[in-house]
């Protein structure tokens, strides 16, 4: 049984709204960053303690608060005790296996989705889940391991890109479409990899081809699975009408929108793909299958003839007169060639050898 289960397990039963942390530990230690921003000014800091980030909750500035690592749960309820956050929204904070959704508060917009990059070293595709709480001029975001997809936008947000002259909403929609951009990534990934592999079995239908198979329809289902229920969320987000999204806001959360829209369809384009790829690794397997039986077939009418003719010389009768020749061995050799010969040409120019 992994922790994950056990973990799932021990929260069975419990009330709703206890924080307990279901996943793997991804990071060491928790890290709490905060970046604090307008037009003018900008402050970044690493914050030892949470009691730290307290003073941003109501500053008229935007407030960016990151959390790496979830596995520490008393960090994460004392943040969510000062900036007034529901017990639940911690609960789904906490709980990595969520799928993404997007939930409203009194005081807050949640939304939790999954990240997604690619790993080179090991050919293959990570994935963290992150969730973001969106206030009246502050961020959190909770990720559940230290190093990030970020980097770019917090570099933009310290030259005074344009970002700095926009409102917190704004921020939320950055994050969100920095997540939707690397999905591009990754259905590239996935593409690049239906096409060696579609080559692969239209040259050789293996084991190993057919594994690659069923890991790519694995990955497109997972995929499907976080990018679908994102597109509703994001839906929400622009058509929900909520006071802390901005109207110019909502009008980039629908370009977000649109992108979900082309990635769904990639997905399930590539779905389809791979579903041919497997019937052409069926018929492949097949066709081998009914080479070596044709192989099998040619040998065996070969040998009817010559086994025929032997049975018959097999026969323990005294009044054979092939039997007492001098060459009778040699002549039934002779025939028993010149038969198989005459298969052969006559399979060969029917094209069956």
């Amino acid at each position: 049984m992994t922790d994950t289960t056990k973990n799932i397990s021990k929260k069975a039963g419990l009330p709703p709204g206890v924080l307990m942390h279901v996943g793997k530990r991804l990071a060491d230690n928790v890290r709490i960053s905060v970046i604090d921003y307008n037009a003018t000014d900008y402050i970044e800091k690493t914050c030892k303690t949470p009691e730290e980030v307290f003073e941003y909750r109501d500053t008229k500035n935007v407030t960016w608060i990151n959390i790496d690592g979830l596995h520490d749960v008393d960090t994460i309820a004392k943040i969510g005790e000062y900036f007034d956050l529901h017990p639940l929204l911690l609960e789904d904070v906490l709980n990595t296996k969520h799928r993404p959704k997007l939930e409203e508060y009194d005081n807050c917009l949640f939304i939790t989705l999954k990240a997604l990059n690619v790993d080179e070293e090991n050919n293959d595709i990570n994935s963290e889940q992150m969730s973001f709480v969106l206030g009246p001029n502050w961020i959190i975001s909770f990720q559940e391991r230290e190093g990030d997809i970020f980097d770019g936008l917090r570099q933009r947000i310290k030259e005074k890109g344009t970002i700095r002259q926009k409102s917190v909403d704004y921020l939320l929609y950055r994050l969100i479409d920095t997540v939707v951009d690397y999905y591009f990534l990754i259905t590239e990934f996935v593409s690049d990899a239906t096409i060696d592999l579609e080559e692969r079995v239209f040259e050789e239908p293996d084991d190993d081809a057919l594994k690659e198979i069923h890991l790519l329809k694995k990955r497109l289902a997972n995929l499907r699975k976080i990018t679908g229920p994102l597109r509703e969320a994001v839906l929400g987000l622009y058509k929900g009408g909520n006071k802390l999204i901005k109207q110019s806001t909502e009008r980039y959360l629908q370009d977000v929108y649109e992108h979900l829209i082309q990635v769904n369809e990639t997905v399930e384009g590539q779905r389809d793909t791979v579903a041919s790829i497997m019937d052409l690794y069926m018929t492949g397997v097949s066709n081998r299958m009914n080479q070596v039986m044709q192989v099998l077939t040619i040998i065996a009418t070969i040998f009817i003839p010559l086994t025929f003719i032997a049975g018959i010389y097999g026969m323990n009768f005294d009044n054979m007169p092939e039997l007492h020749w001098k060459y009778g061995y040699f002549i039934v050799w002779g025939i028993m060639s010149v038969v198989t010969l005459f298969m052969i040409f006559y399979f060969r120019r029917k094209k069956w050898l």
